[in-house]
């Protein structure tokens, strides 16, 4: 009965790691995904200002088999879009975060749930971004986008 209990005991003291769907993340995860969050909120609110913010000045932008600046990104996703029925709600799935120092690697699911000329779509991708850190603030030197049927 003692030994039982004992295995009994042992199981459940080893299946309660099993119990965290994911692990916590840590303060600069936390910084590094907001950096990522912030993006695109910036182009949902066609917010130049901001989008500059979570960049930096020579970001590449991989889409679509072109390559992108920042100069391309405010001009191809703010500046030509005049929809003045435009909303633009992103949800982000975190899949992968690695930081090493002043460098992180992310990986996620990106879908974007638009309206624009009265017409509602989406669009999801695939992502990956490579962020650095200068003067203790995230931002993304690389983005890479694949679009997902």
């Amino acid at each position: 009965m003692l030994v039982q209990k004992i295995r009994l005991l042992l199981l459940f003291a080893s299946c309660t790691g099993l119990l965290h769907a994911q692990r916590p993340t840590s303060g600069d995860q936390n910084a590094v995904h907001q950096t990522i969050i912030n993006l695109f909120d910036a182009l949902s609110n066609r917010d130049t200002v901001s989008l500059k913010l979570s960049c930096t000045a020579d970001i590449a932008l991989y889409e679509n088999g072109q390559v992108w600046n920042l100069d391309t990104l405010i001009n191809k996703t703010i500046r030509l879009n005049t929809a003045t029925d435009f909303t633009r709600i992103n949800t982000i799935n975190f899949i992968s975060t690695t930081i090493s120092k002043k460098t992180a690697w992310v990986t996620y699911h990106n879908q974007a749930d638009f309206t624009m000329h009265g017409k509602q779509g989406n669009v999801k991708w695939l992502e990956t971004v490579v962020l650095v850190k200068a003067k203790k603030r995230w931002k993304i030197k690389v983005l890479h986008s694949t679009v997902m049927n």
